[in-house]
């Protein structure tokens, strides 16, 4: 995979956060992060297959410049929809009062967002809608400056969150400065800042 596809996929995860199921989204990041593209694209359109998620043209087409074959018969399979849906998720600042505490998470996550160079970090709590992929969680959405590798980042602050802490929270790459889809953009919207680089 060259440096262009390589920022396709991060965009193509980037969009499709919080449409797939977080465990399929964290595994297809880690894999084109490791370079284990084939599996990547393959966990990818299998799971898209899978969870029924609708993909708009623009979407099918960023994903049919990651395929070995452009015209990849799988890409026909995928449900066409003409825009991507909202997100099917409320985001605030806190979290109920039976929500897990998330100062450990907090600790190790701002720890390594600086040491992947990044420039803050927010947590907001998730509470689905009735059509959304994921359960309520924590979601970290961690800042980082344009040019940063968002797969590195993402792969280095979950690795060590599951390290440290056997924990496992959706982590958000989000470049300082860029146009965030839905999602991101409603979760940074209502989430409190945990961490900032001096």
């Amino acid at each position: 995979m060259d440096q262009v596809q390589y920022t396709t996929a991060a965009e193509v995860c980037r969009r499709l956060a919080g449409r797939l199921s977080d465990d399929v989204i964290g595994v297809v990041q880690s894999q084109l992060f490791a370079g284990e593209d084939e599996l990547a694209r393959a966990a990818l359109l299998l799971n898209l297959r899978h969870e029924g998620v609708g993909v708009t043209a623009e979407e099918t087409e960023l994903i049919r410049t990651l395929l070995d074959d452009p015209q990849d018969p799988e890409l026909t399979e995928l449900t066409a929809v003409d825009t991507a849906p909202p997100p099917a998720y409320r985001f605030s600042p806190t979290g109920p009062a039976d929500a897990p505490d998330p100062s450990g998470a907090d600790r190790v996550i701002a720890g390594e967002a600086a040491a992947s160079g990044g420039r803050r970090v927010r947590r907001a709590w998730r509470e689905p809608l009735p059509e959304a992929a994921n359960p309520a969680t924590w979601v970290y959405l961690v800042q980082v400056v344009p040019g940063s590798d968002e797969l590195r980042a993402h792969s280095a602050i979950t690795s060590r969150l599951w390290v440290t802490r056997q924990e496992k929270w959706p982590v958000e790459v989000v470049v300082e400065g860029r146009l965030l889809p839905a999602y991101q953009a409603a979760a940074v919207t209502a989430a409190h800042q945990i961490w900032a680089a001096a």
